[in-house]
C-alpha cells in the first residue's frame, strides 16, 4: 500500500495518510498565539510541572547539545538553553511556522538567543547529521506525528552514542475512575474553553480525541524498543493521564 492509498487516524476522523501533516498545522496554527494561556488552563497549571519532571530527567549539563523536537512556544528550550550554558546549544525545532514564530519571540525576550537556534523540520526525517545531540525532547508532540516509527529511527539516528530521547506524552491513566472523570473533563470542558478564549472548539476536541489514538504506555515503550533504543521505561504522571518514556542510544 503505498501513500496515496494509505489512510491514518486525525482524531476520530481516517484521513489519507499525506493530509494528516496539513490537518495538524491547521490546528495549531488557528492556537498559536494563546497556546501557553490554554495549556495552563486545560491542565490546571500541571504542564510545567511535568515539563519539569522532564528537565531533571535529562541530564543536561553545560556544552550539551540539545534538540527540543515539536518544541513549540519553548517552554523546554528556554530551560535547556540556561542548562547547557555558553558551550551549548539548543535547537527549538517544529513543523509548525506559526509555532516557532512565537517560540522565537519568547526565546529572545528570555535572553536566550546566544546559544540557541530555531529550525522548522519534519520529525519524520531531521535534518540533522548523524550522532549530533546529547538529549532530544518532545513534548505533547509524538502523538501529531504522522509516521511514530519513521520519527523514531530519525531521533535515534541524530542523537549521539550514549545519548537519551525523553517523550512526555498524553497516555491511558491506569485506574478506570480517574480514565472516565478524564474523559468527561476533557470531551466536555475543552472544546469550550477553545471556543471561549481562541474561539475554537474543534481544534480541542481534535486534542481530545487525538490523546485516545495515541499508543498506551507500553505500547510506545515497545515501539522505542523496535526502533533501537536501549534501556527504556516510562513513568506514569498524574494515575497515568500523562507518560514520560525514556530510552538510550547505545
Amino acid at each position: 500500500m503505498n501513500d496515496e492509498t494509505k489512510v491514518t487516524h486525525f482524531g476520530y476522523q481516517q484521513v489519507p495518510w499525506q493530509e494528516k501533516q496539513q490537518k495538524v498545522a491547521g490546528v495549531f496554527r488557528s492556537v498559536a498565539g494563546k497556546y501557553d494561556v490554554m495549556n495552563d488552563l486545560i491542565s490546571m497549571g500541571s504542564h510545567r510541572l511535568l515539563k519539569r519532571m522532564t528537565i531533571e530527567l535529562a541530564g543536561i549539563r553545560p556544552g550539551h547539545k540539545v534538540l527540543d523536537l515539536a518544541g513549540g512556544t519553548g517552554d523546554l528550550a528556554i530551560k535547556f538553553s540556561r542548562l547547557v550554558g555558553e558551550t551549548g546549544q539548543v535547537v527549538l525545532a517544529d513543523i509548525n511556522d506559526a509555532m516557532l514564530a512565537v517560540g522565537r519571540d519568547r526565546l529572545f525576550d528570555a535572553g536566550c538567543s546566544h546559544n540557541t537556534q530555531v529550525a522548522q523540520v519534519n520529525g519524520e526525517c531531521l535534518p540533522f547529521e548523524d550522532n549530533s545531540f546529547h538529549c532530544i525532547t518532545i513534548a505533547f508532540g509524538l502523538r501529531n506525528i504522522t509516521d511514530k516509527d519513521a520519527a523514531l529511527r530519525s531521533m535515534l539516528r541524530v542523537l549521539k552514542p550514549g545519548g537519551r530521547l525523553l517523550v512526555l506524552e498524553f497516555s491511558t491513566p491506569v485506574h478506570k475512575p480517574l480514565a472516565k472523570a478524564y474523559e468527561l473533563y476533557s470531551f466536555g470542558v475543552w472544546p469550550k474553553l477553545g471556543k471561549l478564549i481562541v474561539n475554537d472548539a474543534d481544534s480541542y476536541q481534535y486534542l481530545a480525541e487525538s490523546i485516545r489514538m495515541h499508543p498506551d504506555q507500553d505500547t510506545l515503550q515497545g515501539m522505542m524498543d523496535q526502533a533501537g533504543f536501549a534501556r527504556t521505561e516510562y513513568f506514569n504522571m498524574l494515575g497515568g493521564i500523562v507518560a514520560l518514556h525514556r530510552g538510550f542510544k547505545f
